[in-house]
């Protein structure tokens, strides 16, 4: 969340909606994202009109397949932070829909009605078990990859600003975060304003999740 009031600004400011999967991670403030001390903030963007998705309650990580339907899987944050477990279809609907719940205390609204598995790591039995919850699960296109989560030394933020503005296609879903623990040099604060200046430059116009264009990706990853 360290630059989540950054990305905030430049999409007001840009006047571009974009829709957030939020998990109740730990931020530079020692909090975590979906605690009362980030109401004002998710207010704020509902009251925008951004969309909302599940990106699981505790960043919870999919390992592999379990042998009877279920899936092995690993949660970064909460009481079980760090423990591979076996989850059923119920208890990864809890994970996924927890979220939902969480923001509707806090914003009066619910989410849509669709997820993101952390790490886009997926299988179609875990596709299969948000689908049976009630949400469709959304990847990412692979040039909408836009590396804020690389190392910034090797990938320069200038770098990375020119491949997605050149290789960004109509129709790909991008994604990127409100800030990343590990990158010492931060992608939004430099990137994001001017690659949407360069995006509608290109004759791009911007959407947001569920809406699905004719030639969207495959959503699954």
């Amino acid at each position: 969340m360290s630059v989540a009031q950054t990305v905030a600004e430049i999409l007001k400011r840009q006047e571009v909606k974009a829709t957030f999967f939020l998990s109740n991670e730990k931020t530079f403030r020692g909090d975590f994202a979906l605690d009362d001390s980030w109401k004002a903030y998710w207010q704020a963007r509902a009251k925008e009109g951004q969309h909302f998705g599940s990106h699981t309650y505790d960043h919870t990580y999919f390992v592999k397949d379990g042998p009877k339907g279920e899936v092995f899987v690993k949660a970064q944050f909460g009481p079980k932070a760090g423990m591979t477990m076996l989850y059923n279809e119920a208890m990864m609907c809890k994970e996924i829909r927890k979220v939902d719940l969480r923001f509707e205390e806090l914003t009066g609204q619910p989410l849509q009605k669709i997820w993101r598995a952390p790490g886009g790591k997926t299988s179609p039995n875990l596709i299969r078990m948000g689908d049976m919850c009630g949400y469709q699960h959304f990847g990412w296109a692979p040039t909408g990859f836009l590396g804020d989560e690389l190392n910034s030394d090797k990938y320069p933020n200038s770098v990375l600003l020119e491949k997605a503005s050149r290789e960004i296609k109509d129709g790909d879903i991008t994604m990127a975060h409100l800030g990343i623990w590990s990158r010492k040099d931060p992608w939004a604060p430099a990137v994001l304003e001017q690659l949407i200046i360069n995006l509608k430059d290109r004759g791009f116009c911007f959407g947001v999740l569920p809406k699905i264009h004719k030639n969207s990706p495959n959503q699954s990853k």
